[in-house]
């Protein structure tokens, strides 16, 4: 068409129109190219070329009139539709370029062109692939870049959820789709988003796909008539899919599907014979209607449209949707006044209005009735056709919701394009596109959320590779990836799988993860390393990254010593990198718990065989009470005086209530000593000197009352207490209580304190009657517990004694 000077081409559905439109229109430009259909009209002034539906096809275009060089008319073969064949037949038959003209369709059209173009050349083009059968298949055997075609939005609804379980998705192609929807449909599966695409018959036609396979879930659909048995033709239109150019196809049925009785499951030799050899019995009869019927009056109008031709190879057009709906409206009462030729045309072009919602010729018949009582005297006013179009721009519902709106808009679309219907039309028209645009896009969403699961589409593409190969990305939020959709979680280096993810896909998701996790756990382990191990802390006698445990701690006596046991979530990292996270981890543990290096300390002394049993028993008391004990307890008794030294040199102070390390008693190795989990007392954040509370109270302190004093305090306490007594030489003094004052102790406090370390209050003298003055001070008494005096054990008679001779008998 683009080497002549003008030209025009038919096509039999709008997507195609659209699609050839968009190619001439990058060769010739906008301006040149017009694109005619029911509901879309692109029409420059000065356009030269015209891409159109065959229903929207001028029918002046060449002829008498010579105004187009060529012409072409697409699947010319459907001059046989029960449905639209008298148009295809008209176009035949009367449509012709100035200088070519061009029909395209199947080679059993030949006969009938030969019989009514006589002088047609006629070029025949093989296929270049062969097309093979190869029985039937099971849906989840089916191999990818297949085709599943059903004749029931129900079967294509029903085989399209099971894909999405066993394959991820496919696309849906069907005709009740707009345009765009299934231009979208297409692209989704050409692109190959998803390997699987499930299809009407609407396949057959117009759609030039990268297909291996064509797999049949039916053999038998409903003609609009009858529930009838595909036809060869009809069989090869669909299987011919399969394969392009030079690429072989097959097809098959879908296994567990076909007829009931007698009706077979699978082709018979036949079918088989006439679709793989391209041998199909000839057309012997077009579809026709006259097309230039007379005006006169609706009852000559309905006669000439059911006018038997004359010709033999053409055949009356069975009653059509228009037809039927001229008839239902000239025995009503609005047809009465329906009078003259313009009138006739003009009742005939409104009947003549697609039924796009598919409703049948008596719901159909009340609209176009509706729609006459405006048009009968003038146009449809802007603001009804604003009103109705506003009340289908809506995006809400399910897939029949949508589908239902998209048809209707497809009227009202229609409606707006025709030349005299609509005021403001160009407004309208576009309104009307605009939202079936929008509906197009929420009914692909609506597609592609119910029927496909491209996370399972992708991983299923995905199995079998090198795992090196994976296309496997870590998210910024640490979602697991594969081609930006998420699979799972890492968190730490733990890996777990989407909980939303279905029971089914789970094994699949967790396979894919962990043949990535060595990859993205390496990654993620040296860049933790590099980064001085920021981020991690203790937690609960465990190293912790966020809320994910990295590694467990099996803690020596009193945290003298920490032996760090990976957690299993490092499992997935190879030899290296556990061994470098090992070290990394032990590095950072002995940096961390610095603050408790007196408890190490104490735990060496207690190897060196010098100290001394009695030191060394004592350093084990300390280090398993985490740097103090009770004077009580310690047992210095048995402790010589000379090793004291020794001790004090570790840091241990020798108080008169406690031994302890001063060192220990500082916030950061409590806090230490808490998150390792041997400290399971309250923690004291600050360790202040004296904190209120009766009863169980943190590591350290030293219970007084109704509070509690930090041990190296009460030490300094007890020390002022003994300095005062030594000071005053008598057996009664008096105890300063500044000091305990100062840190916070009450007087009732710091009196228990001082009564646990053996000082005696005495009571105050009572003043006598009519004496006055201030109450003398407290005095105390030192009066230590003394210690219960150790039973020895009877040494026995003396040898040689009357007794040592008795004493043998006992024995």
């Amino acid at each position: 068409m683009c080497a002549h000077s003008s030209g025009a081409m038919g096509f039999p559905l709008r997507l195609l129109a659209r699609e050839v439109y968009d190619r001439v229109v990058a060769i010739k430009g906008t301006a040149q190219v017009a694109l005619l259909t029911g509901e879309e009209r692109i029409e420059p002034p000065d356009a030269r070329y015209f891409c159109c539906t065959a229903e929207a096809m001028p029918k002046s275009t060449g002829g008498t009139n010579g105004k187009l060089a060529f012409v072409a008319l697409d699947e010319a073969q459907l001059g046989g539709n029960r449905e639209r064949g008298h148009v295809f037949t008209d176009h035949l038959l009367h449509t012709r370029g100035r200088e070519e003209t061009m029909l395209l369709g199947a080679a059993t059209l030949e006969p009938l062109v030969r019989a009514l173009v006589p002088n047609a050349e006629i070029i025949s083009r093989p296929r270049f692939s062969t097309l093979t059968h190869i029985g039937p298949r099971k849906l989840s055997r089916l191999p990818p870049r297949s085709a599943i075609v059903a004749f029931s939005a129900e079967q294509v609804y029903a085989v399209a959820e099971m894909l999405r379980r066993f394959r991820g998705g496919s696309a849906i192609v069907m005709g009740a789709l707009s345009p765009e929807t299934r231009n979208r449909q297409v692209a989704m599966f050409q692109s190959g988003e998803v390997d699987y695409i499930v299809a009407t018959d609407a396949i057959g036609m117009g759609l030039n796909l990268d297909i291996n396979h064509v797999a049949f879930a039916s053999l038998k659909k409903f003609d609009g008539i009858r529930q009838r048995r595909l036809i060869p033709a009809e069989i090869a239109q669909i299987a011919g899919r399969a394969g392009r150019h030079q690429t072989d196809g097959t097809f098959g049925m879908l296994s567990g599907a076909g007829g009931k009785g007698l009706e077979p499951a699978d082709f018979t030799e036949e079918e088989i014979y006439a679709v793989e050899e391209h041998r199909f019995a000839p057309m012997t009869k077009l579809l026709w209607r006259d097309s230039q019927p007379r005006f006169d009056s609706i009852s000559t109008l309905i006669a000439d449209l059911e006018r038997i031709p004359h010709q033999t190879q053409l055949q009356v057009m069975p009653e059509t949707i228009d037809l039927a709906v001229l008839k239902r409206l000239a025995d009503e009462s609005l047809s009465s006044d329906v009078k003259g030729p313009s009138q006739v045309r003009r009742f005939w072009d409104v009947c003549s209005l697609p039924d796009f919602r598919q409703q049948g010729a008596e719901t159909h018949s009340r609209f176009v009735a509706r729609l006459w009582q405006d048009l009968h005297d003038g146009y449809i006013g802007a603001d009804f056709a604003a009103a109705r179009i506003a009340e289908l721009d809506n995006m809400q519902g399910d897939i029949h919701a949508i589908q239902g709106r998209i048809a209707a808009i497809r009227s009202w679309a229609y409606i707006c394009q025709r030349p005299d219907w609509v005021l403001a039309r160009d407004e309208m028209a576009s309104r009307a596109m605009a939202v079936e645009a929008k509906l197009s896009d929420a009914l692909h969403g609506r597609l592609t959320e119910r029927f496909v699961n491209r996370r399972t589409a992708i991983l299923m593409k995905t199995l079998g590779q090198d795992p090196a190969m994976l296309p496997v990305k870590l998210a910024e939020d640490g979602a697991l990836c594969v081609e930006d959709e998420p699979i799972g979680k890492v968190e730490g280096f733990r890996f777990t799988v989407d909980p939303l993810a279905n029971h089914s896909d789970r094994k699949m998701l967790l396979s894919a993860g962990e043949k990535a996790l060595p990859r993205i756990l390496g990654e993620r382990a040296r860049k933790l390393l590099a980064g001085n191990l920021e981020g991690l802390h203790l937690r609960k006698g465990a190293i912790w990254w966020g809320n994910q445990k990295v590694a467990s701690l099996d803690i020596g006596v009193g945290a003298a010593a920490a032996k760090i046991d990976l957690s299993r979530d490092l499992d997935a990292l190879t030899e290296t990198d556990r061994a470098a996270m090992a070290s990394g981890l032990e590095q950072w543990l002995s940096k961390k718990t610095e603050p408790v290096a007196p408890l190490h300390k104490m735990e060496a002394a207690t190897r060196d065989k010098d100290a001394g049993s009695q030191a060394r028993a004592l350093l084990l008391t300390l280090i398993a009470g985490h740097g103090f004990v009770t004077r009580e307890k310690a047992g210095l008794e048995h402790l010589p005086k000379e090793v004291r030294p020794f001790l004090r040199r570790l840091g241990v102070t020798f108080g008169a209530l406690d031994i302890f390390a001063p060192a220990l008693l500082k916030p950061a190795p409590r806090q230490i000593l808490h998150a390792l989990g041997v400290d399971r007392r309250p923690l004291q954040e600050n360790m202040q000197p004296v904190i209120e509370g009766a009863g169980k109270h943190p590591s350290g302190y030293r219970s007084a009352g109704k509070q509690a004093v930090r041990i190296d305090i009460a030490e300094k306490i007890m020390r002022a207490a003994h300095e005062a007594k030594a000071q005053s030489g008598k057996r009664r003094f008096r105890i300063d209580p500044a000091l305990a004052i100062s840190t916070g102790l009450t007087q009732d406090s710091f009196k228990r304190l001082l009564s646990a370390a053996g000082f005696r209050i005495q009571p105050v003298r009572i003043l006598k009657e009519g004496a006055y003055g201030p109450p003398a001070p407290d005095t105390w008494e030192w009066k230590p517990t003394r210690r219960k005096q150790q039973h020895v054990a009877n040494a026995g008679p003396r040898e040689g004694s009357a007794f040592s001779a008795l004493a043998d008998l006992v024995r």
